[in-house]
This record gives structure tokens, sequence and C-alpha cells, in this order.
């Protein structure tokens, strides 16, 4: 529970950045349950989906617990982290896989450019697109920190851009859809700030 008393559910899907997430959510104050089964997601108030790793795995082990039709019915705001962002949209390349179809869009590979390195790892600015309560008090520019190979792209749910080889969505919220293609949880202030603001927006 959060100072604000929303019960914050985090889904054990696997990923690496399940521990760290946890950890980011405890100093905003909140005291997350994860949760690995459908039961978990009933009465929560705020959703997130963490994930770390390729988007095959990802959904199979979403549909090995459950949750793949109780996430496409969820009526709480839900924001999906790195991988769980993609596992957002309809299809990723990678694997050629369907995904939850929560947002329109399919998930590619970073462009292979010499001048580029993939996976893509560090810190890129935000460039953001339209105004969104979850980039309230995130500036311009804003450093975030990044560790993907795929990428979604820009749509009319793209809050936020950034560039590496080309623009790909950053920061997306369509409805009680967020995500972040980053690592707010390694993302020190701005990602701290996003967070935050996914827990107290009105949605």
């Amino acid at each position: 529970m959060s100072a604000g008393g929303k019960r914050v559910v985090v889904i054990d899907a696997g990923g690496a950045n399940l521990g760290s997430v946890c950890y980011a959510l405890e100093r905003l104050g909140v005291q997350p349950e994860v949760v690995d089964s459908a039961s978990g997601l009933e009465r929560a108030d705020r959703v997130i989906l963490p994930g770390v790793g390729a988007a095959p795995e990802g959904m199979r082990r979403l549909h090995a617990q459950g949750l793949v039709e109780p996430l496409r019915r969820l009526q709480a705001p839900l924001m999906g982290i790195c991988l769980g962002m993609q596992l957002l949209y309809e299809r990723s390349d990678e694997g050629d896989v369907e995904c939850l179809g929560l947002l329109p869009g399919v998930v590619h590979h970073l462009p292979q450019l010499t001048c580029i390195r993939v996976p893509h790892m560090g810190w890129n600015g935000l460039r953001k697109l339209r105004d969104s309560p979850l980039l309230d008090g995130v500036e311009e520019g804003a450093k975030a920190y990044f560790v993907h190979s795929y990428a979604a792209p820009i749509t009319a749910a793209t809050v936020a851009a950034t560039d590496h080889g080309s623009l790909f969505t950053a920061v997306v919220h369509d409805g009680l859809r967020c995500g972040a293609q980053f690592h707010p949880e390694r993302s020190a202030a701005t990602g701290a700030r996003i967070l935050r603001n996914f827990l107290e927006m009105d949605f």
C-alpha cells in the first residue's frame, strides 16, 4: 500500500528487474505486492508489468500464469516497463510473437547501422511529443537509462520519444495503459518522478 492507500501490484513475469522495481517503489513510500496469477490482480489500484529479456519468453510465461486474458480485460491502470512495455503492443518482431494487444503497433528491432550499437545500453534524453500527466515535472531532454534491442514505433499513444539510430517510443500513455521503454528504477530522479506520476495521477 502507498500513503494514499492504493493497492500497487507488480507482476512477476520472470524479469530480472523485478526486485529493483519493487525497491524503487518502496523508496516512494509504496509497499508493492508481487503477484504471479490472475487472482492477484483483483482489487488492484495500480498494476506494473516489468520485464527483461525476449518477447516470446515473456508471453510464454504470461500464458503459463493465466495472465494474458486478465491483463487484456484489466480495468486498473497498467504500466509496462522495458520488455513489459513492448508486451502491451499487438506483436513483436522478436520471435514474431503475438503480444497483449492493448496498444496498436508492432515492436521492431532497432536499426542495424554502423554508427550505433545494438543492444542500446545507456542514457538517452527524452523528447516530449505531447502533454501527459505521466510526464509532469519531467523536463525536456531529461535523461533515462535504456537497455534493449527492440523498440515500439511512434504512434498517437507516444508521449515521449528518444533517438538511437531512429526515433522510437520512450514513454507511452493511452487511457489506462502506460509504459516506459527505459528502466525508471535505474533512471535516478527522472525515473522516480515518472513512477510517482503513475501512482498518483487521475485516470
